[in-house]
């Protein structure tokens, strides 16, 4: 058997208290009808958390397993690492999130048990009128200031905010505090880890008067003090319909605005191809199929390049290695 065909798999969901409804709504995720959901975990390959092919002759094969058993085809190229090394999620949120901080690879790496850095870009599929992001410390606070906000109930004071549109990029290097804000539709490309210090929560309780548990003195210890304010990304074109949006150590990032039949693939490497907006028809010599807003694949380095053939006016993101 071999791993030469685009991969589908069961989406995960996470219920977390800031999710809403529009991952079923607006995207078509299964979530039922009652429940609010915060995350569809497109792919996943951590720990237990695994994404499972629903189609195909490896139907039912986890991420794990085929990178432990097609890791050559699967990443071409590139040496075959222990995980996937990518998570891929849209993220409904609802509520603001949690302002928080995640470590770096070395700090990740002292962890019981390890975990990989997470770095990671969002973008904005829909924003709600005066939706905000908090994207980095403002010019100047330094660790000393921000633990008297904290101590303080002060922590919003000293974020840099923006008030996004939707198509904005941005990008958010592991160990810069962020958090997304309420009505942010969202996709999210990542480094395959969860681990998250909180450190501040908006003073929300549950129904039992408990708050989420903060994490300040490892937020603290995480952050890059000398990060300051984060920017939206400025799109480069890279050839006619092919938006470069973040290209870094860990991921590349394109935006695809197609109307016309696009190729992808047959470069010996993996592609998380997802669509944003509009369908595609994806032809592939043995398994062609369509996709439509808010469902994604996985196609493997050894997999023939795919041609996507829109119908009307579609945007794709495009995630590889770099």
């Amino acid at each position: 058997m071999t791993l030469d065909y685009p991969l589908r798999f069961v989406p995960k969901f996470r219920q977390y208290i800031w999710g809403g409804r529009r991952l079923g709504t607006e995207l078509g995720k299964p979530i039922g009808e009652e429940g609010v959901f915060a995350e569809s975990w497109e792919v996943v390959d951590h720990g237990e958390d695994q994404s499972v092919v629903s189609h195909g002759p490896l139907q039912g094969k986890t991420l794990g397993e085929l990178v432990a058993l097609f890791g050559e085809q699967l990443f071409g190229r590139r040496p075959v690492p222990p995980q996937f090394p990518l998570l891929f999620k849209f993220l409904d949120a609802n509520t603001d999130l949690s302002i928080q901080v995640h470590p770096d690879d070395q700090q990740g790496a002292l962890l019981d048990p390890p975990d990989l850095g997470k770095t990671e870009a969002w973008v904005i599929m829909d924003a709600e009128p005066g939706a905000r992001m908090f994207v980095g410390l403002k010019e100047g606070v330094d660790r000393t200031a921000l633990a008297k906000a904290t101590a303080e109930n002060r922590v919003i004071e000293l974020m840099h905010i923006i008030e996004p549109q939707p198509g904005d990029c941005v990008y958010i290097p592991a160990r810069t505090v962020h958090a997304l804000g309420k009505g942010l539709l969202v996709a999210e490309i990542q480094q395959s880890s969860n681990t998250t210090y909180r450190l501040f929560d908006w003073n929300r309780r549950d129904a039992a008067g408990n708050s989420r548990p903060l994490h300040i003195e490892q937020s603290l210890e995480t952050i890059d003090f000398a990060k300051g304010p984060v920017a939206l990304q400025t799109p480069q074109v890279v050839e006619p319909g092919v938006e470069r949006l973040v290209e870094c150590d860990k991921f590349v990032l394109d935006r695809l605005l197609i109307a016309e039949p696009h190729s992808v693939g047959g470069d010996e490497r993996f592609h998380i191809l997802s669509v944003l907006s509009g369908s595609v028809a994806v032809q592939h010599p043995t398994h062609p199929l369509q996709l439509r807003k808010g469902e994604t694949i996985l196609l493997p380095a050894a997999s023939a390049a795919v041609t996507l053939v829109p119908d009307g006016q579609t945007t794709l993101l495009d995630m590889y290695l770099p």
